[in-house]
């Protein structure tokens, strides 16, 4: 029996393969360090071997969209001068093949695949969770949290947010059917619950801020593509206004306080006034992708053993630009920066312009996503993450819909010559 390659690598007739890849490619992101290699290896075999099915379609043309490979090209390129040569060299190669499969899934997985993959991956991922997980004794703050099988809550708590997303994508945005649109809600309830069992505030407020986003684009779209532009203009001025004020009036430490948290987020300033203070050793390169949180180097030693990790491994800056700039230095700061302004720029004039790309509706909320937790996390400069291949995928699919469009163009170009 010969089974069609439209059925692995076209978006319109892969639904099936392509939900299983998506679902099981989110298990292998939350666990890959519980089930190791063999997990990783899994994740591969999901993705790279639809190269040899067709190449031209599965890989594509990224000649215009250099910015896209810029930060894991100079995470490659680290090695050179990197503290740690032979970490670096290992964690950027398996970044690298990681971007390549996210791009891949670009290609061939299309947005409404993605979201009932996800949602899917989210609900395995919780379900874990809850059967073999338990409670975490937090030194910092003095309190109890729900971890699932994570070492972190927020860790469970992204995949948590990730769940109540595209529970809302599948239930509200979606055409689907009554039963779909139920279960998804189930899903997103399930999700609800174990995002506040988590206690994660950083996933709280991320997705309630991301959801009201969604709205109030969602009202904005009600508008001709002409006033669309000016009143989100308006109203992102208005709302930039509004936090202003509202900081300064003391807003920010009254949501904190409903979290239990205090003026030093957990820590997280002072691991921030510390990552300031390292850029100063290599302020341009950096220190080498994953250079900096090295076993036997003295500052990685002294912020483990301040943050109470024993394992010594795990731990970051909590912020994706310092993190960057620490590791690959403001050269890494300006790429990073680029990918993150680029793809959620781009999938907001996508938007504006045409309402009704339901694509460019979803992935600019994943995008806004990201965008909030990048500030307080560090979700997208590692391999093997949800926050990762979202990322790429995002901006793989800025490539997917502009290839498109000129196609369309060169039709009606067509047409109207004959």
């Amino acid at each position: 029996m010969r089974v069609a390659k439209a059925s692995f690598v076209s978006p319109e007739r892969n639904f099936a393969y392509g939900l299983i890849a998506v679902a099981l490619s989110v298990f292998v992101f939350a666990y890959s360090t519980r089930f190791g290699p063999a997990a990783v290896l899994a994740y591969y075999a999901l993705w790279l071997p639809l190269v040899l099915i067709d190449y031209r379609r599965v890989l594509g043309n990224y000649a215009r969209y250099h910015w896209i490979l810029a930060f894991g090209v100079l995470a490659c390129l680290s090695t050179f001068w990197s503290l740690a040569p032979a970490t670096s060299a290992r964690a950027s190669v398996q970044y690298a093949t990681h971007i390549v499969c996210a791009l891949i899934a670009a290609r061939v997985i299309g947005a409404r695949t993605l979201s009932y993959g996800v949602l899917a991956g989210a609900a395995l991922v919780l379900a874990y969770s809850f059967a073999f997980g338990g409670y975490h004794f937090d030194p910092l703050d003095g309190t109890y949290s729900f971890v699932g099988a994570f070492s972190s809550k927020n860790q469970l708590g992204f995949y948590a947010s990730l769940g109540v997303y595209f529970a809302f994508v599948a239930a509200f945005l979606l055409d689907a059917a009554f039963v779909t649109r139920f279960v998804a809600m189930g899903i997103g309830g399930i999700s609800t619950y174990a995002l506040v069992a988590s206690q994660s505030a950083t996933s709280l407020i991320g997705i309630v801020l991301t959801l009201t986003a969604m709205v109030g684009a969602r009202a904005v779209l009600l508008f001709s593509p002409a006033a669309r532009k000016v009143i989100f203009i308006t109203l992102a001025i208005l709302a930039a206004g509004g936090i202003f004020v509202a900081l300064n009036a003391g807003a920010l430490d009254a949501v904190l306080a409903i979290f239990g948290k205090d003026a030093t987020l957990t820590g997280r300033t002072y691991l921030w006034s510390e990552g300031l203070a390292s850029i100063a050793q290599a302020p341009v390169f950096g220190v080498g992708y994953q250079g900096y949180w090295v076993q036997g180097f003295a500052e990685a030693e002294r912020l483990w053993a301040e943050f109470y990790i024993a394992t010594r491994t795990g731990f970051h800056f909590h912020n994706t630009y310092i993190e960057a700039l620490v590791e690959l230095g403001a050269v890494g700061f300006v790429l990073i920066c680029i990918l993150v302004g680029g793809v959620l720029f781009a999938h907001l004039g996508r938007l504006l312009s045409h309402g009704r790309d339901q694509a460019a509706y979803i992935v600019f909320g994943l995008a806004v996503l990201l965008l909030i937790r990048s500030f307080v996390e560090v979700d997208i400069l590692y391999p093997y993450t949800i926050g990762s291949f979202l990322i790429y995928y995002a901006a793989g699919q800025l490539t997917v819909r502009a290839a498109q469009t000129r196609r369309r163009t060169n039709t009606e170009s067509l047409v109207t010559a004959y």
